[in-house]
């Protein structure tokens, strides 16, 4: 195992009927801002809830984040909270508009150069000040309302940020609110959150035995309660257990605990956020279609991983290695199609021209070495597209 650092300080409340203690966990003379996306949390009267719960304090609304969230848009929120005097920020919703609203906190506490803060990748945001900020997560996907972590749309191109000031002081998970969610959209989080485990799990064995074992933990609980959540969603059934532990999984699959001390990818994220950013395909697909061929190309790369993934998440225990390795890809590819996400960029109307753009684009980029070994090149990249048509 590598060495590490751990922290979270993010105070997870969870369960069902819980939203009467948001009172409690925000400042009492605090003047919040509620951000939130499109009009679903006003339909269905989630808006309406959370408000109700901030009892007496100011409350000012700002709607209208993407999914993808734009800059342009972050930043007529940065302007309220400049012009209103606002102390905290409220995200109510899926992972864009927590993202969109961890980028107001910081661009909040600057005067300009607002874009910079997006400039830095992976390492920390050079950053001494941020609003506070809370999460009422209504969509479990991207473990945003528990990490440091942030992407946003700028000039048509996604880009990640982090920064240890952005983490939620809480973030409120009630199964409740996400009963009214497109059948869509529980079908994008069940496969992102498998994703964000795959990228920290399948690499390289570092003898990281807590590490591994969480993460296969979460991997068989999405395949168990995954497809039961999205089929009761798709009949209209309300299964509070399975939608529990899917909701859970999505936040452990990214709060960093899985990843401490071990090699992680993140390549299947990187050319998924190009998809995204060029065809406008939802998040949690574009990794469906990309992870079954990257891993068929990655299979020499990762092979003593993926035979443990065989072995442990699977229970694929006869046959050699590279049978496991085999039935091993086809069972995930089989459980995001029993999300009915199809894997095939074709049905996406994407063709070789459009991959030879995606790929001209990670090259501008500077996205061209990528994996826990630093050896996915994009020669290897576009093979991968290509086996995904």
């Amino acid at each position: 195992m590598q060495n590490f650092d751990y922290y979270n300080p993010t105070h997870i409340v969870f369960g069902q009927d819980r939203l009467a203690e948001l009172d409690q966990l925000i400042p009492a003379q605090a003047k919040v801002l509620v951000l939130f996306g499109g009009g679903s949390v006003k339909r269905f009267g989630t808006l309406e809830k959370v408000t109700a719960a901030l009892g007496n304090r100011e409350v000012v609304e700002f709607g209208g984040i993407e999914p993808n969230p734009q800059f342009e848009t972050l930043m007529k929120a940065v302007d309220v909270v400049k012009t209103q005097g606002i102390d905290f920020l409220l995200a109510v919703g899926g992972g864009s508009v927590m993202d969109g609203t961890k980028f107001v906190a910081l661009a909040s506490k600057q005067e300009a150069d607002h874009a910079n803060i997006l400039f830095h990748g992976f390492n920390p945001v050079p950053a001494t000040e941020a609003l506070p900020l809370g999460c009422i997560a209504t969509l479990p996907a991207t473990g945003s309302e528990m990490n440091s972590f942030s992407v946003v749309t700028y000039n048509d191109q996604k880009f990640p940020l982090t920064s240890p000031l952005v983490f939620p002081k809480f973030s409120l998970l009630d199964p409740d609110f996400t009963f009214t969610l497109p059948t869509e959209q529980i079908a994008n989080g069940v496969a992102d959150a498998f994703v964000h485990v795959i990228e920290q799990y399948l690499t390289q064995p570092v003898n990281a035995k807590i590490q591994d074992r969480f993460s296969e933990g979460v991997l068989q609980t999405l395949i168990e309660d995954g497809p039961v959540t999205y089929q009761s969603q798709v009949k209209g059934e309300q299964d509070v257990e399975a939608r529990k532990n899917f909701m859970w999984s999505a936040t452990s699959a990214l709060n960093g605990l899985i990843g401490v001390g071990v090699p992680q990818d993140w390549a299947t994220h990187m050319i998924g956020h190009e998809m995204t950013a060029m065809f406008g395909i939802a998040h949690g697909r574009t990794l469906a279609i990309i992870l079954p061929s990257l891993l068929r190309e990655r299979r020499a790369q990762k092979h003593d991983k993926l035979v443990q993934f065989a072995e442990r998440v699977w229970h694929i225990t006869d046959g050699s290695d590279e049978e496991k390795i085999n039935q091993a890809i086809d069972k995930t590819e089989a459980f995001f199609n029993s999300l009915d996400i199809v894997t095939n960029l074709s049905h996406y109307d994407i063709d070789e021209a459009g991959i030879d753009t995606l790929v001209a684009n990670m090259e501008k980029m500077g996205l061209t070495h990528l994996s826990e070994t630093g050896d996915l090149t994009l020669d290897i990249v576009r093979k991968i597209l290509i086996a995904a048509l």
